[in-house]
């Protein structure tokens, strides 16, 4: 059987198309025309000898096979990236100051140092994990670089949004949350300020639901420990949640649904040094591969 050399390029497509959830808005992004990409989508049928997509609606949906791909496709173009960055940015040196939410220290703070290490070892970053106000601040003030934070509404000059989020009810994955009807729902929650428990407590106070915080935390990890107690239900999204508990399907128990959040990077100054503008890339894309898949409308 002949060997297959799968091309970088179509698969760059391939992967920035279900990023963005359109091939027309790859296009635009990697400054081909729709045309182009749509033929790179063939060729990448061809070259698997298989089909990559299947119709859903009036967009496109991934196959098993394409899950598949789409897997490795983002590993090739990450070790491709990586190779690229590590060959011309080996005299790359300096310090970057890096702060991210506690929703995704553990999911991504690992990746991300690991891979910026690997191209850039000459550079020194110093990370921070930290609720969101803190992190907003520590931009503002210029001690932190570079965050990645949601966005709670506070105007800073220099951002990107990376992700739209949907808040999620959370409760324990076994245990059973100690709510019985006609009871005020019990809310595991951080101290105020905080935008996910404004948001949940709001939702019920619209549907006339009673609630009452049960069980306070300054950390994440307190959180979990609560709600996979049973101690009450909590609110964040459905990212980074560990295995002791699970998401809640929207109107479950009767529950209102909840908005969206963005998430973005928030930067020092509008232009980066070398060093920060590199780890805000490899960041933005570890946030989008981690994201759940998504419908890609047709090229």
């Amino acid at each position: 059987m002949a060997s297959v050399n799968f091309d970088l390029d179509v698969l760059r497509s391939f992967v920035v198309g279900m990023e963005l959830g359109s091939f027309a808005r790859a296009a635009d992004r990697l400054g081909r025309s729709t045309s182009a990409v749509s033929a790179q989508l063939k060729k990448l049928e061809e070259q698997a000898g298989t089909a990559v997509f299947r119709k859903a609606g009036r967009g496109l949906a991934l196959t098993e096979a394409g899950e598949t791909m789409l897997a490795y496709a983002r590993r090739l173009l990450e070790l491709n990236d990586e190779a690229a960055a590590a060959v011309n940015g080996v005299a790359l040196e300096g310090w970057v100051r890096f702060g991210l939410q506690q929703d995704f220290g553990e999911a991504l703070l690992p990746e991300v140092l690991g891979r910026f290490a690997r191209a850039h070892p000459k550079v020194r970053i110093e990370a921070r994990v930290a609720r969101n106000a803190e992190l907003l601040e520590g931009v503002a003030a210029g001690r932190l670089d570079l965050a990645l934070a949601w966005d709670d509404g506070v105007r800073m000059p220099h951002a990107e949004r990376v992700a739209e989020l949907p808040m999620r009810w959370i409760g324990p994955s076994a245990a059973r949350v100690q709510w019985q009807d006609g009871e005020p729902l019990p809310l595991v929650a951080f101290e105020p300020p905080c935008r996910f428990r404004s948001a949940g407590t709001a939702a019920l106070d619209r549907a006339g639901i009673a609630w009452r915080v049960a069980f306070t935390s300054p950390g994440l990890g307190g959180l979990w420990a609560g709600a996979a107690a049973g101690l009450g239900l909590t609110i964040r999204t459905a990212m980074g949640l560990p295995p002791s508990v699970r998401t809640w399907e929207p109107g479950e128990g009767g529950l209102p649904r909840l908005p969206s959040l963005a998430l973005a990077l928030y930067r020092k100054d509008d232009e980066l040094d070398a060093p920060a503008a590199r780890l805000a890339g490899i960041v933005a894309e570890a946030v989008r591969a981690a994201l759940p898949l998504r419908l890609a409308e047709a090229a």
